[in-house]
């Protein structure tokens, strides 16, 4: 017999999701037959599968060792760090900052250079210094099971600093989804643009993926039904000789849409060298930065300008 304990992370899924994740490689019709037998029963008692978990609550699973271990691989009842490669991280010294942290969320500063999610499988990404930093606070790890892992919620291009959610618990990530997909999330980003720019705007179009490789293209028109709508919002924070600080409120959220946009207008963002700034070569700076995101619940998180982009606006004042 193995006894599982329902940990914050998983709480808040069907009961049959999860079984089907704890036990992965066995068929839904076993599953099923071993609840109807009470092979499997959730806090003592026989169970259908459709119960949405909580935490505290008692997963007994009534099946040989040699069961468990075909069907499991012995994997997910083991801790959820267990074959994961994460980074080395002191909480006193991290690779990012935490801006907002809750039961179910989290809110960090996304340095610019670092990934939002990996590209390929050798990729140390936000994500894996966000696992990391929750397994090293005991958040992540023995405490949960591999039927959950804590993951971003949106993304920021790798050269783009600020702020990233992510959610620690199914709850906390569902909920993200929700709000994204719906456009509850108010995202603001700050960005230097080239051109002087002295009145409010918001702007239409379509966008187009896969014009180029890993590159989007800006339509006033759609021409298939692959082409998606945007709008994107912006005012004028600043003036310097032929370029702008910029405040922009995204009202779609799509790739690269900001820099794509704001480039087909005449207005490409410093330092964007895949929409109109040339090629500076390695390590270039964006002037990109996810300022605020409010919830829509209330809860926000902000995050100051990193140090090169201060420069940057010291030296346009200059000018």
């Amino acid at each position: 017999m193995r006894e599982v304990k329902i940990g914050i992370n998983e709480a808040g899924q069907r009961f049959d999701k999860y079984l089907k994740k704890l036990l992965c490689e066995a068929p839904a019709g076993f599953l099923y037959k071993m609840l109807r037998k009470k092979n499997i029963v959730l806090n003592g008692k026989k169970a259908a599968g459709s119960e949405l978990l909580k935490a505290g609550d008692t997963v007994k699973l009534f099946l040989s060792e040699e069961t468990v271990e075909k069907f499991s691989g012995g994997a997910p009842l083991k801790k959820v760090s267990a074959g994961l490669r994460l980074p080395k991280i002191d909480l006193g010294s991290l690779p990012f900052s935490v801006l907002y942290e809750d039961d179910d969320i989290l809110m960090i500063d996304k340095p610019a250079g670092m990934l939002s999610q990996k590209a390929k499988p050798d990729d140390v990404s936000a994500n894996e210094y966000i696992l990391a930093y929750l397994a090293a606070k005991g958040a992540y790890g023995g405490a949960g099971s591999a039927a959950f892992t804590p993951s971003v919620c949106n993304r920021l291009d790798r050269n783009t600093s600020g702020v990233l959610i992510a959610g620690k618990t199914l709850k906390g990530l569902q909920e993200m989804a929700r709000q994204l997909k719906a456009r509850e999330i108010e995202k603001i980003y700050l960005c230097a643009v080239r051109g002087t720019i002295t009145e409010a705007r918001r702007i239409k179009g379509f966008m187009r993926k896969g014009w180029e490789e890993n590159k989007v293209c800006i339509l006033q028109e759609a021409e298939t039904k692959e082409d998606k709508p945007i709008e994107t919002e912006y005012a004028p924070v600043e003036n310097f000789r032929d370029a702008s600080l910029l405040k922009v409120r995204l009202i779609t959220g799509r790739t690269h849409q900001i820099r794509a946009h704001l480039a087909s207008v005449g207005h490409p963002v410093i330092g964007d060298t895949k929409y109109g700034e040339g090629a500076p070569g390695r390590g270039h700076t964006l002037y990109l930065h996810a300022y605020r995101v409010c919830l829509a619940d209330g809860r926000k998180a902000e995050a100051a300008l990193p140090d090169s982009f201060l420069k940057l606006l010291e030296k346009l004042k200059k000018n």
